[in-house]
């Protein structure tokens, strides 16, 4: 069974930058393709980006594109996603997936395994 934990949440003021690590343990981890989707308040949760297997492709939304970039460490079983320039409307609980399929269902349907979430408040 795949757990995803996710870290590096928080508070921070807009401008800001933050850095989320997702660890993934219970199977191979380079047999995964990663991806992370962001639900805020009242909203339906949105597809944020993904990554293939080795990391050698990679997906955003397109508002997204040029702040927030995706990477993973296989030898340490670990997905990033880099954020900066944060605006309030980033504002979100974020969450990690793993899917054997690249890419992701950018509406996460279908996907394998959810983390839990990391709650990001962007104050401004």
């Amino acid at each position: 069974q795949v757990q995803l934990v996710e870290s590096g949440g928080g508070l921070v003021q807009a401008g800001g930058s933050l850095r989320l690590s997702c660890a993934f343990s219970g199977r191979t981890f380079s047999s995964y393709a990663m991806g992370w989707f962001r639900q805020a308040p009242e909203k339906e949760r949105e597809f944020v980006a993904g990554i293939s297997f080795s990391g050698g492709r990679t997906s955003y939304l397109d508002s997204l594109k040029g702040r927030f970039t995706i990477s993973r460490d296989n030898a340490k079983n670990t997905v990033y996603l880099q954020m900066i320039s944060l605006k309030p409307e980033d504002t979100a609980v974020y969450y990690c997936a793993a899917d054997l399929i690249y890419p992701l269902n950018t509406r996460g349907y279908g996907v394998d395994y959810w983390g839990k979430g990391t709650l990001v408040t962007v104050s401004s």
